[in-house]
């Protein structure tokens, strides 16, 4: 994106669709159900830096080609926007795994009422992209995992449980919490 983009004067719209519906870190007017077409939520990213490292990653969510994805838009006010874009770009941008870009989200109550978001898709050519993983190679990086941002476990949990509060259900996320909470490991900060 360009300075241009940061400093419009207008509000900005977000979509979050892991630890952002849950922990977003930043000043927002509304926060709407949401869903974007042609990407999917998928955990293909290893993460070398919130939720594990280079020698031990873990893996984080990513926006990937394909499907849908429901989340969470949120309503950054204009006089925000500038510092909310440089937030984001901190949080999500720590290796460049993503390609920060604006799609188009339809808000939940509304058919009508879409909003262009900022959102963070997956680079497919970037190191750390994973691909598809077997459930029992998720749960390998994810027992593992453990970075700035704490354990990769708990970010699992937390995001499945946020998405349950939204009356959403990903299959293959919440199978894998499913098998996390029946081991209660509990990884040791190196």
């Amino acid at each position: 994106m360009d300075a241009e983009f940061d400093n419009a004067p207008k509000d900005l719209w977000v979509f979050g669709y892991g630890s952002l519906i849950w922990r977003p870190g930043f000043e927002h007017l509304e926060r709407v159900p949401a869903r974007l077409v042609g990407l999917h939520r998928s955990l293909c990213v290893y993460s070398f830096d919130h939720r594990g490292t280079p020698e031990r990653p873990g893996l984080v969510l990513g926006l990937d080609r394909g499907g849908a994805c429901r989340g969470v838009a949120y309503r950054v006010p204009a006089k925000a926007r500038a510092a909310t874009l440089a937030y984001l770009r901190d949080r999500e941008q720590t290796t460049n795994v993503y390609i920060e870009t604006v799609r188009t989200a339809w808000l939940e109550g509304n058919p009508e009422r879409r909003v262009d978001v900022v959102c963070y898709v997956v680079d497919r050519g970037h190191r750390q992209y994973a691909g598809r993983l077997t459930l029992e190679q998720q749960l390998h990086c994810v027992r593992q995992g453990y970075g700035r941002s704490g354990n990769n476990r708990d970010y699992v949990i937390e995001t499945v449980a946020a998405l349950e509060a939204l009356g959403c259900r990903d299959a293959p996320l919440h199978l894998l919490a499913e098998r996390l909470k029946g081991t209660h490991e509990t990884h040791v900060e190196p």
